[in-house]
């Protein structure tokens, strides 16, 4: 009777599993008191863990059942020539085997419930935090670790109370019921058969580490290839690609990559074969030793044949559980360690929090103030983590090559968040837009304009100083009320992968369609959705990509007007466009801007000379204020921009104008 290798060892739960663990892990230090938070989580699952545990237990002393039933069919029912106790006895073991497969199933039913139910709890918690860090933390995190986190590691941490858990118990009962009753079958062929054991542990654990560090090398290269596929495969860059891109090229980097893949696939496969093949050998010899020193016995009459047939079943149901046995520390560490880098994201406070008497913006329309502002962006260790911003160096990606940064300008965020964090961007910046009023922000890049829309718009508090909008300090204004008063329009709007419907549907989900279909008039983009095949039910594509950079822009006013904001921020929203698109947006803009308080980031002179005033900024101060004709006349910063940036836009207007007139 051959035990089959590993097949039969049907107790070792787990073995592959965590023989493919980075034991690197038992070497490191938990923060303190993970282990308590980790029992916290599990806490509404107690009495579905306990009954757990009682099916494992139960499954558990089930495993010497079968063995000892065949001792007694050859012994008392075989050798007796009882025909009716044979029948009665394997029908005891065929009831057994339907007992086993019922605990199994409803093992699997609690395992599955507690686990995907510690998933739910982890992603929602931590989604709902991440949702709440700000902007300095989206700019410095990337996105990749972030939902590595919310999948990788919330599945390594439910791991603890189901594939961990259930592996743990179940074989040390198992390990321990088998022996006991191997000794009392015949402590001799007990002996010999843990003589076997250390030479099952060594490559178990040899074999283990050499199999933990191909995996994570795999782990690596496939990163590495899923990156490269994401960067291609998006639309910028697939455009990027088209434009500059060689096909031939690209095709040979990335069969360079997918064949290291495949090679250290290959080396992971043959590693994992050759150390079951080894543990089958081994297995094999055991059962050879059984039978000869238990065949010896049992023809000088020290055991019987039954009992030596029960031995050879229950060898296989203990060299699996010991082997998985052996590697139980690195599967413990490696599910708290999931846990510790979850609590890890749980952990950061947010930089921007409700204060604790915060009240709601007022009613009616809204001033804006800033009072002797100073700002410097946040450092990385107040908003972020270091394993959420890059690789571990700190600097260079797996190729060797630097490590791109979390975030670009084309992701909507302002130079000046590149600055060093004790480089202040804003200097004792004061300023104030009443009610229904427009202020216009110019000056060179850089002056720290973006960064001034922020403040107003409450991504960021100020280093010191006040920002104010109607009369209410924004660091005691409840932040709902905050959004729900401020409405932006960036340079690069961003929308969905969704329907035109759904983007809209996103600033105010109540909307009837009636106020959805105003927004679209007011935007002039209702001509634009009547030409979609399929109206507002089209799919817009990733980013917007499948509608013009005006048209975008278009629907991110329409999106706003739904909203109604009551104060207006436009961050240079027609800088892209042609003459043509702008036109068009900045009749949304108007739309926009009627009856509001408009903070508006201008590099388009018609923009400006419509200001009620203009605010010119330089290096994070402000050198000058006034209307158009008054800075103008004053011959200062402002005058210089005008001849650089302006006077070319006027001129065109001006010889448009006499073309018009002359036709």
């Amino acid at each position: 009777m051959s035990m089959g290798g590993m097949g039969t060892m049907g107790g070792g739960r787990g073995i592959g599993r965590s023989l493919h663990q980075d034991a690197t892990v038992t070497d490191h230090r938990l923060t303190r008191g993970t282990t308590g938070r980790v029992i916290g989580y599990a806490r509404p699952y107690r009495f579905q863990i306990a009954w757990f545990l009682v099916l494992l237990v139960a499954g558990a002393l089930l495993v010497v059942a079968t063995p000892l039933l065949l001792q007694r069919i050859i012994d008392d029912g075989v050798n007796d020539g009882d025909r009716r106790l044979v029948i009665i006895l394997a029908s005891l073991v065929a009831v057994v085997a339907i007992g086993e497969a019922a605990l199994t199933l409803l093992q699997r039913w609690f395992s599955a419930r507690i686990g995907e139910g510690l998933i739910y709890d982890l992603r929602t918690d931590v989604f709902s935090h991440v949702q709440r860090q700000s902007m300095a933390f989206f700019t410095r995190s990337q996105t990749g670790s972030l939902v590595t986190r919310l999948n990788s590691d919330v599945i390594g941490a439910q791991r603890a109370f189901t594939s961990t858990l259930s592996g743990v118990v179940s074989n040390v009962i198992s390990v321990v019921v088998v022996l006991a009753t191997m000794v009392v079958l015949s402590w001799q062929i007990t002996l010999l058969a843990l003589v076997v054991v250390p030479f099952l542990l060594l490559p178990a654990r040899r074999v283990g580490r050499r199999l933990a560090g191909l995996n994570r090398q795999g782990m690596e290269l496939n990163a590495e290839l899923g990156n490269r596929m994401t960067e291609r495969f998006n639309v910028g860059g697939a455009l990027l690609v088209k434009l500059f891109g060689a096909p031939g090229r690209e095709e040979e980097e990335f069969a360079g990559k997918a064949a290291a893949v495949r090679d250290i696939g290959v080396k992971t496969a043959m590693s994992s074969r050759v150390f079951f093949a080894a543990l089958g050998a081994m297995a094999s010899l055991a059962t050879a030793l059984v039978y000869g020193f238990g065949g010896i016995l049992a023809i000088d009459g020290a055991v019987t044949v039954g009992t030596l047939v029960a031995f050879a079943g229950l060898l296989g149901r203990l060299y699996g559980p010991v082997t998985a046995l052996s590697n139980v520390q690195v599967d413990v560490m490696s599910a708290l360690v999931s846990f510790e880098r979850v609590f890890e994201v749980l952990d950061l406070r947010p930089l921007l929090r409700d204060a604790d008497d915060a009240v709601a913006l007022p009613d009616g329309p809204l001033s804006v103030e800033l009072e002797d502002v100073h700002f410097a962006y946040p450092s990385a260790e107040q908003v972020s983590l270091a394993s959420l911003e890059g690789l571990p160096d700190g600097g260079s990606s797996l190729n060797g090559t630097p490590a791109p940064r979390p975030a670009t300008e084309d992701d909507g965020v302002d130079d000046d968040s590149l600055r060093h964090p004790d480089e202040e961007v804003l200097s004792g910046v004061s300023l104030r837009a009443d009610p229904g009023s427009m202020l216009a922000l110019v000056g060179p890049s850089g002056a720290g304009k973006t960064t001034l829309s922020t403040l107003v718009a409450r991504l960021y508090d100020p280093t010191s100083g006040t920002v104010r909008i109607g009369g209410v300090e924004l660091r005691v204004a409840r932040e709902a009320s905050v959004h729900e008063a401020v409405g932006v329009v960036t340079q690069d709007a961003h929308l969905f992968h969704d329907t035109l419907r759904a983007n809209l549907l996103y600033a105010r989900p109540d909307a009837t369609e009636d106020e959805l279909m105003a927004a679209l008039r007011a935007a002039h983009v209702e001509p634009l959705v009547r030409r979609l095949p399929d109206g507002l039910e089209t799919v817009v594509g990733d980013r917007g990509h499948r509608l013009s950079g005006g048209e975008k822009q278009r629907v991110a006013i329409a999106r706003l007007l739904l909203r109604s904001p009551r104060v207006v921020v436009l961050d240079e929203a027609t800088a892209h466009l042609d003459s043509e698109s702008e036109a068009a947006v900045q009749l949304a803009l108007d739309s926009a801007m009627a009856g509001r308080t408009s903070i508006v980031i201008a590099h388009r002179l018609s923009t400006v000379r419509r200001a009620d005033e203009i605010v010119v900024l330089d290096a994070g101060r402000v050198r000058e204020c006034g209307t158009h004709a008054e800075l103008l006349a004053a011959g200062g910063l402002y005058a210089d921009l005008y001849r650089t940036q302006f006077a070319t836009q006027d001129a065109t207007r001006e010889a448009t104008q006499d073309a018009t007139q002359g036709a």
